[in-house]
């Protein structure tokens, strides 16, 4: 059997695409909670995500032009690795305050996010990155990304997002780019 080389990186990283989301979901949370959801995006389903992130960056305005900067690197990624997190509280309340509020029913009054969700999230997406970085494929972790999609509700109630772009090619697409 003979496989290209352009096929076989697309499949190797649709492949590590899968393997990321098993490393977000198997890294360790806060009070042994999991909050988290995963996906991954190709062909048609990428390209509208890139077309939601131009239509965020245009409604921004220049705040917004790094939405449309990324929006090319995921044009020109195979994959892209969703990992978001709900707002769930954890219930330590007053022994912990680290979302500035004074109790778990606090927060979750306000549609506040955890401090913990915000940290499992952190977690999940190193140990994805850092299973891309061993794979040697480029990725990036955009908080653009996570935007768009949830602007497009792909992860459902889960809010807090970050989306990793995965490429293989001789030069990184995510670092060497023009400034917004």
């Amino acid at each position: 059997m003979f496989v290209d080389s352009k096929t076989a990186e697309q499949s190797a990283i649709v492949n590590l695409a899968y393997s990321m989301c098993a490393a977000a979901r198997t890294a360790p949370k806060a009070c042994g909670v999991d909050h988290l959801e995963t996906a991954v995006l190709t062909g048609e389903d990428k390209d509208r995500l890139a077309a939601e992130m131009r239509k965020v960056g245009e409604a921004l305005g220049e705040a917004g032009g790094f939405f449309c900067r990324d929006a090319a690197g995921v044009d020109a990624s195979e994959a892209v690795v969703l990992i978001g997190a709900k707002y769930q509280v954890r219930g330590l309340n007053e022994i912990c305050r680290l979302c500035g509020f004074a109790d778990c029913a606090a927060c979750a009054k306000a549609g506040a996010a955890c401090a913990f969700t915000a940290m499992d999230l952190g977690i999940a997406l190193g140990s994805a990155a850092s299973l891309a970085a061993d794979a040697r494929v480029d990725n990036r972790m955009m908080l653009s990304i996570g935007q768009a999609a949830a602007s497009l509700g792909l992860l459902g109630e889960y809010k807090m997002i970050v989306g990793l772009p995965l490429s293989a090619s001789g030069k990184s697409v995510f670092f060497d780019r023009p400034a917004p």
